[in-house]
């Protein structure tokens, strides 16, 4: 067992005035199976870095463990080199049959390890980068959403996989994983770092809780602090009044004799310290409500701007076939897209998937089959990721037609700060990109809306929002998923491909 000791961090990316860590400390055991959570920028992939000693950091980071990382997106890049030789090269010291029986764990054999790794799935290059690295049992490992881009079946066999693991820091926003995975929670909150014990679920019901406490403390002390405010002004104009009349001739007194100077000197006193007692407790308590509500993640009702549709079917598709020069990519996929549905489009890696959703956007030359669009419908897509994004929010939303005030709105009801939004797109983290294109699918008014992985790189606090918004407004949906727990909550049909 060792400790990972955190000291007065703080961490700001070059060129940038917002820091990512100030002053921050706390401690972990690298016996847990650690998981990471947080609003999107606040900085998960960040701190792995900076424990894999990638970045210069103001403060300490004491660690006596070595550490291995694995990035969320393995590239496919090394063409035709065996995975062996690929992952060999970045791990000189593993030894082969430890990794196979890291591999056998995974429900692989050990011959996957000879092909070529540009050949492989994200799956399949998940897997065996996952076996590289828990074959040294030495080392530390900081995991940086595995899970994200793996179809159903690959995403149970990794969640499986780890949930019998230890000695690593998981990053993922997906709560069926954190759950069936973490035993500690490492939580970046709006303006703190805590460190619990348990899975997301126990860690976010305490949230929940201490957040609602926290807001109904604070409503309390809002009408405190306003009851105790009135009652110093009221105190403050009567003993200025006995202050006055302490000397002196009063009309409304038939004598003045030296008792009773003594008398209104004294009712003059106590009206001054009690109006100082008031003052002070007014200040106590303002200053106790300022240590309110700093780390609430208020999860705001989003708006869609959905037409009210057209009646009828939306979508059929009728034994469409896929194929791309020599290779199939699917075939015989037929369904069709109702008015009010939320149709899922579920299947392994590589099964034609988005495939299906471009050649229903228009790119059918490689489409064999009957599929139709509705005439007169608009159509809002939202791609996989946003790598592609450059320039401001302000062209963004030129772009796509759509109004700069209700964008950034509806960003500011996903968590992005309003610093975020005089910096170029291509600064924004992957989590941060999907955000704003998430907005303006939002803010286009359409009949149907296509998502490609809309919940890829995207925060829990934002998926339960989406959540909230989709089982709301109901729209019409056409999409791709593999975060189970939000599928399973929004889809109302599900088609599969490949079987």
């Amino acid at each position: 067992m060792a400790l990972i000791k955190v000291s007065n961090l703080s961490f700001c990316y070059p060129g940038s005035s917002d820091p990512v860590f100030d002053q921050v400390s706390f401690r972990i055991d690298t016996e847990w199976r650690l998981g990471i959570v947080g609003g999107n920028g606040k900085g998960k992939t960040t701190f792995l870095r900076l424990l894999n000693g990638e970045y210069d950091y103001g403060g300490q980071i004491q660690n006596t463990v070595p550490v291995r990382y694995c990035p969320g997106m393995i590239d496919a890049g090394s063409g035709d080199a065996p995975a062996v030789n690929v992952l060999g090269e970045r791990y000189l010291d593993y030894e082969l049959w430890k990794v196979i029986r890291e591999l056998h764990e995974m429900e692989m054999e050990e011959d996957i390890l000879y092909q070529s790794w540009g050949s492989l799935s994200p799956g399949e290059r998940t897997r065996i980068m996952l076996a590289f690295l828990f074959a040294d049992d030495a080392s530390y490992l900081l995991l940086d959403e595995p899970t994200n881009n793996l179809d159903e079946r690959t995403r149970e066999i990794v969640k499986q996989y780890l949930g019998h693991k230890k000695s690593f820091i998981l990053v993922s926003h997906e709560r069926d994983v954190l759950d069936a995975c973490a035993d500690h929670i490492l939580a970046i909150n709006r303006s703190s770092i805590e460190v619990c014990k348990g899975n997301f679920s126990s860690w976010y019901e305490n949230k929940k809780n201490r957040d609602n406490f926290e807001i109904q403390k604070d409503n309390k002390l809002r009408k405190e602090i306003g009851r105790l405010e009135r009652s110093a002004r009221e105190s403050a104009k009567w003993a200025g009044k006995a202050e006055q009349t302490k000397i002196g001739f009063n009309p409304i007194e038939e004598d003045r004799w030296k008792d009773t100077r003594c008398y209104i000197g004294e009712k003059a006193r106590r009206m001054e310290k009690r109006k100082k007692n008031l003052e002070k407790r007014c200040m106590r308590e303002i200053e106790e409500k300022k240590a309110l509500l700093k780390d609430v993640e208020t999860e705001h009702d989003l708006k869609l701007f959905a037409k009210c549709g057209q009646s009828g079917t939306y979508v059929w598709a009728d034994k469409i076939d896929i194929r791309y020069k020599s290779k199939e990519v699917c075939r015989n996929v037929s369904f069709t897209v109702e008015r009010g549905e939320r149709v899922l489009i579920s299947g392994k890696n590589g099964c034609g998937k988005t495939s299906v959703i471009k050649a229903l956007l228009g790119e059918r030359e490689n489409m064999r089959g009957k599929l139709t669009v509705k005439g007169g419908l608009t159509v809002s897509y939202l791609p996989q990721d946003g790598h592609f994004c450059t320039g401001s929010l302000k062209e963004l939303a030129k772009d796509r037609g759509i109004d700069l005030a209700v964008l950034l709105s509806v960003l500011r009801q996903m968590g992005l700060e309003r610093k975020q939004f005089e910096k170029p797109l291509s600064q924004f983290s992957d989590g941060q990109k999907k955000k704003a294109l998430l907005a303006v699918s939002l803010c286009e008014s359409a009949d149907l809306y296509i998502w490609d992985e809309p919940m890829n790189f995207v925060d829990l606090f934002t998926r339960i929002q989406l959540e909230n918004l989709i089982l709301k407004y109901q729209p019409t949906m056409l999409f791709i998923e593999h975060d189970q727990y939000f599928s399973s909550k929004i889809a109302t049909k599900e088609v599969k491909i490949g079987g």
